[in-house]
Parts: structure tokens; sequence; C-alpha cells
């Protein structure tokens, strides 16, 4: 399964939407390290010139801090910071505006920090048992702790930017850059099946033994 956010927002800052979806800042770098040691082709660098020296991008938290002088477009402003979190954790996903219209986003870029889970955080820091530490126990923790939101996001040093897709009645946009097919759209391991590869199903439907057999594609 593939899950698609879709969170409350406005293109206009107000009391009610006060956290930034942002695009991706001027000052980001991406060193693709493939063009220079071809063994290396699968990773790439992300951070930011000092003088003549590359340094680590900003963290969730600096990033927070810099607010308005980050040199980065914010596309629209959400209401709810965890789900907004959420967005980010799924790289792309849906905004709902005040009349009615969504607005679709895709995953643009990230500061090249390390995800860290904030699940596992809230388990480490004894707030929530393993069992409880789902997406949903999360938010409710979060809600319930507004004062302690910031600790618990910036746990996390890892950011997500965003782009605006064109809309489009069909699913997520996926890693070839087209909406996926409910039930039709699988993610494959490129190293093992290339993308835009038909792929045939022959197993159980999830949950049960009723035969699935169907053609896919790799998307």
């Amino acid at each position: 399964g593939y899950y698609e956010p879709l969170i409350k927002g406005s293109r206009v800052r107000s009391a009610q939407f006060s956290w930034p979806i942002r695009g991706v800042p001027d000052d980001l770098l991406t060193i693709d390290l493939g063009e220079i040691y071809p063994d290396l082709k699968k990773y790439r660098l992300r951070g930011r010139l000092v003088g003549n020296k590359v340094v680590p991008y900003w963290s969730r938290a600096e990033l927070d801090q810099m607010g308005e002088r980050l040199p980065a477009r914010t596309l629209l402003w959400a209401s709810d910071p965890i789900e907004l979190f959420f967005l980010q954790v799924q790289g792309s996903g849906r905004v709902e505006l005040a009349d009615g219209s969504r607005v679709r986003l895709g995953y643009a870029d990230q500061n090249g920090q390390p995800y860290q889970s904030i699940g596992r955080w809230l388990v480490d820091k004894g707030e929530l048992s393993l069992d409880n530490a789902s997406m949903e126990g999360i938010k409710n923790w979060a809600r319930a702790n507004p004062g302690r939101l910031p600790e618990l996001l910036n746990a996390n040093p890892s950011y997500v930017f965003f782009k605006e897709l064109p809309a489009s009645s069909g699913g997520p946009v996926g890693a070839q850059g087209r909406p996926l097919s409910d039930g039709r759209s699988i993610a494959v391991d490129p190293g093992a099946i290339p993308l835009g590869a038909p792929v045939f199903l022959a197993t159980t439907a999830p949950g049960g033994e009723r035969p699935l057999q169907r053609l896919v594609v790799a998307q």
C-alpha cells in the first residue's frame, strides 16, 4: 500500500495556518558523487557553501529557527505541525485549501541530514510503548503534549522540501514522474527490477487466501 496524506493548508499565512511548507532553498547544494567516483553513483551529498568550504545543510531545528531568513519559497502554510511532519515522512501528498480545492505536492529534495524515527525517540524516552508508537499514537501524544512538540519533531534532523505538481486525478506521483494507478503500480528495488518493467503477480490477496493474479508495472 502507498499512503498519500491529505492535510489542511492555505496559500496565505494566518494564526490558523502558520507552519511553512517549503520549496528547495536557493543555497542547497547537491553533489552527485557518481560524477567523480563511478563506484559511488548511488550516493549524493547535500550541503551549503561557507566561504570555499561545503558544510552540512541546516538541521530541522536550525531551519525552524531561521524562519523567513531561509532563502526558500514557502509554497503553502499548514495548520497542523504533526500532520506536516508526516507529509514530509511520506514525501508527497495533497493539501486541501479553504475553498475545497486541493494542491498536490511532490518530493523535491532533502536537507541531507539522517532520518531518525520520532516513534523510536518516544519509546526510548519512555513516553510510549512499542505497541503504541504508531502514526496515530504519535499524533495523540503530540496533541496531548503541545509544549514538547519542538523537542519531538527536532529529534529527527531530516527535513524534506516540496514542489507543487500539476493537478491530477490519479494517485501520487511515483519514481517515473507519473501518477500511480490503484492496484497496478508496484514499488520495486531498481537493482532487481528496472523501473517501467511489467511484472506478473501470482500470489494471494493480503489477509486471505483469495488468489491474486494480475499484470502490474514497476513504477
